[in-house]
């Protein structure tokens, strides 16, 4: 490892951004309807409640009965139209059933056109967190050039400080594969 307190701290930042790209990935993939009933679909979506809106999450508690049917049970029975009207203009695909008690999401099966589509979305997303790593490496290289041009770092360090960098930005490279290798796996299996 390179001892040098400004590329030390450039490491901890490039990682930081890095992991944060992934992450940020990760919660997209989760908003995306497979054909299996997943809870986190719905993290996003808000619903017009006590004169605002306000995340469903907040407002109940969203939980898989099985891997076809998710079930909301809000703490407020008065805002169960209020959550079915943010479902359905959500464009998430799915038809609450309201009860009086409880709201069901019944999840039925995506024909393979949906499927195909939905792989374009996840690959989509996936491009777009190749871009923002690419991007950290971009800083990360830059930030290199200018320390050695402040003669803060000699041109062989330099060299070793972009090695260390490319190996960094290539290990999340390779865990971005992953994400969308897995995402697309999972739409395309059911």
């Amino acid at each position: 490892m390179i001892e040098n307190e400004k590329f030390e701290e450039l490491m901890m930042v490039l990682e930081e951004k890095s992991e944060n790209t992934l992450t940020a990935l990760d919660r997209d993939y989760g908003a995306i309807r497979t054909g299996r009933a997943n809870p986190r679909i719905l993290d996003r979506l808000e619903v017009e409640a006590y004169g605002g809106m306000s995340k469903l999450i907040e407002l109940g508690n969203v939980s898989a009965l099985d891997a076809k049917c998710l079930q909301i049970s809000l703490w407020d029975k008065s805002l169960l139209k209020a959550v079915e009207k943010a479902i359905l203009q959500s464009n998430i695909g799915l038809n609450p059933s309201n009860d009086g008690n409880v709201i069901r999401l019944v999840f039925p099966d995506m024909t393979e056109e949906r499927r195909r589509e939905l792989v374009k979305q996840a690959k989509k997303m996936g491009e777009e967190a190749k871009v923002a790593v690419r991007n950290h490496r971009r800083e990360g290289m830059d930030t290199i050039k200018k320390m050695e041009t402040a003669k803060e770092i000699s041109e062989d360090m330099a060299a070793d400080c972009k090695d260390e960098v490319e190996k960094l930005i290539s290990g999340y490279m390779t865990k971005v594969e992953a994400l969308i290798t897995a995402k697309e796996k999972e739409l395309m299996s059911f």
